[in-house]
This record gives structure tokens, C-alpha cells and sequence, in this order.
């Protein structure tokens, strides 16, 4: 599924037209980044949490030339299924 996609199920399930539900979609994404920008956690009760975690440095292997490699520390974003979440899926 795609943005177009979930924009038209929003706009279908909320009454709305499909710009106004794309809006609320754009909306709704940048909070979430911005919230992780700020180091919290977002938590949608029964649905999921996303969190930032840090990734360590570590030794990786280029696979074109079989060279060592440093792979820098990073941070990612992970997500935990709410238990609504799993059980539906």
C-alpha cells in the first residue's frame, strides 16, 4: 500500500476528501519525525510504538570487493507492534 492508497481508505472511513486525508497523513508523519528528532517515543496504544535506538560502529565487508570496512554508529528508528497489532496480523 502506498500513500495514494491510504489516503483514499482514510478519506473512505473518516469522511473526508482524499486531499484533506492526504493533509492529515503528511500531518501525522511529520509529528512522528519530529517527536523522534526530540528523542521521544511515540506510542499508539494497541497499534505500536516507534522508538529511536543506537546502532553501534562495527567491522562490515564491502561485498563488491571483499574489503574491511567501518561501519560508522548511527541512530534508527525501530518499531514494537502493539499486542492489538500482532494478534491481527
Amino acid at each position: 500500500m502506498n500513500k495514494h492508497e491510504l489516503a483514499a481508505i482514510v478519506a473512505k472511513e473518516a469522511g473526508l476528501t482524499q486531499s484533506q486525508a492526504a493533509h492529515f497523513i503528511d500531518g501525522f508523519t511529520a509529528s512522528i519525525r519530529t517527536a523522534l528528532k526530540k528523542g521521544n517515543d511515540v506510542t499508539l496504544v494497541g497499534f505500536g510504538t516507534f522508538k529511536v535506538a543506537k546502532r553501534a560502529a562495527r567491522m562490515g565487508v564491502n561485498p563488491k570487493t571483499g574489503e574491511k570496512m567501518k561501519i560508522a554508529a548511527r541512530k534508527v528508528v525501530k518499531f514494537v507492534p502493539g499486542k492489538d497489532l500482532r494478534q491481527a496480523v
